[in-house]
């Protein structure tokens, strides 16, 4: 399938910011399942800096923006080139060994409601079966509902809660499988459509579970299922703060609040 991808952020500021730095996570990933046509990353006023692969394979790149600015829009447009490979992240270079992903961190530190559901599970499944089994507990215990949850929503408040969104649903699932000792790590990305075939959030999450002898599988408990052609895969880490497709430092002395206007379309279009 063929994926035209067009995501806009626009930060905008209370007062002229001297100095912005961006560290871009948006570049589609390499692997088998993925193949870029074209990819165009701007900001308006800002000057390309270096780039690099990091160990967990994932470009980054670094734009600089000198003020005095009120306003940093960042542009992508692009067409990626899919296909379904049932999850399984063949073909993806990365140097960081899967054992790191045992790891847990703010937003995926357990509490006893977590550890009790990573239990349900039997003891004598396979890893593969395993990751099937949490993943679709975590979608049974976390509905969908957009607006009930935030950024800093951790996986434990989320189950609590029993509602959120792909963010909350990736963290619930990778803290479980790290609670029965599976590695595992969030993906930012894109996604056409849910399982349904209906409208999505377009700028989506989900989690890679380390199975031994695949590698890594994703798992999607937002929507009952593994990744697959329409889905386009940018970036991973720890958590969702980790694997944050742009983080950035800004000089600024008068600036007090910060607004954050983002617009992502996904749609398939003809080879």
């Amino acid at each position: 399938m063929r994926l035209k991808i067009t995501h806009q952020t626009v930060y905008r500021y209370d007062a002229p910011v001297g100095f912005v730095v961006q560290s871009l996570r948006l570049t589609p990933s390499v692997f088998d399942g993925q193949k870029v046509i074209e990819w165009k990353v701007d900001i308006d006023g800002a000057e390309p800096g270096p780039g690099f692969r990091d160990g967990a394979g994932d470009w980054v790149q670094v734009w600089t923006m000198r003020g005095p600015v009120t306003e940093v829009p960042v542009r992508i447009e692009g067409v990626v080139e899919t296909a379904d490979l049932s999850g399984v992240l063949r073909g993806h270079r990365e140097m960081i060994h899967p054992m790191v992903y045992l790891q847990s961190t703010d937003a995926t530190a357990p509490d006893d409601a977590l550890r009790a559901l990573a239990e349900e599970p039997e003891a004598d499944l396979s890893p593969l079966d395993l990751a099937h089994a949490l993943s679709a507990r975590v979608s049974e215990v976390i509905a969908y509902r957009p607006g009930v949850t935030h950024l800093n929503t951790t996986a434990a408040e989320a189950l609590s809660l029993g509602e959120g969104v792909c963010q909350d649903h990736a963290h619930a699932l990778i803290a479980l499988a790290r609670l029965r000792g599976l590695p595992a790590r969030y993906v930012s990305g894109y996604l056409s459509a849910d399982a349904d075939g209906a409208e999505h959030e377009a700028a989506h999450a989900w989690a890679e579970i380390h199975v031994d002898g695949l590698g890594w599988v994703g798992f999607d408990a937002a929507n009952r299922c593994c990744p697959d052609d329409r889905y386009v895969r940018t970036g991973s880490g720890l958590d969702a703060r980790d694997a944050a497709p742009i983080r950035g430092v800004r000089a600024s002395t008068g600036m007090r609040a910060e607004e954050l206007d983002v617009t992502v379309a996904v749609e398939p279009v003809a080879p």
